[in-house]
């Protein structure tokens, strides 16, 4: 099992954001499912230096350094059709990239980009509010910039 720690930070990050929280019954099923396929996750039959982790009980992570072994078209497939899995067994939506998460009072909150740009403009919503950026791509900026104010991110042109 590779720890978060030992990759470099310039390991490659995915990340799926599901439309609604996990349960925390869901939360630990799901988590130990990533843990098991990322530790057997491997690319043209090369173990990938890979981890995997739920986030807020609604994003599931995967990172991989690519200084061993690249993920590969047929690596990402499999990483794909296990998440369609996750889908089907948990009634999740993991691959709607018009859903957008904020905080507000430290809680995720996932709405369309009609109801983002809705409580924007009736102020529940503002440009120091903190979004998830879930197209960061790498380890470093997984930790310093997926979750940023409004203001610093893309989610501001959807204004």
């Amino acid at each position: 099992m590779i720890s978060y720690h030992t990759l470099s930070d310039d390991a490659k990050v995915w990340i799926y954001q599901s439309s609604r929280r996990f349960t925390e019954t869901e939360t630990e099923a799901i988590r130990s499912k990533v843990k098991a396929f990322t530790n057997q996750w491997a690319s043209h039959s090369r173990q990938l230096q890979a981890y995997g982790e739920v986030f807020h009980n609604q994003f599931i992570v995967f990172i991989v350094d690519e200084t061993q072994a690249g993920a590969s078209g047929c690596s990402i497939d499999a990483s794909v059709h296990f998440l369609k899995d996750l889908e089907q067994t948990y009634s999740l939506d993991l691959f709607n990239r018009m859903k957008f998460s904020y905080l507000d009072n430290d809680q995720v909150h996932t709405v369309d980009r009609a109801e983002f740009k809705a409580a924007f403009q009736a102020g529940k919503i503002t440009p120091e509010t903190k979004v998830f950026d879930n197209l960061v791509n790498n380890k470093f900026n997984f930790q310093h910039h997926w979750i940023k104010p409004i203001k610093a991110s893309w989610h501001e042109k959807m204004l």
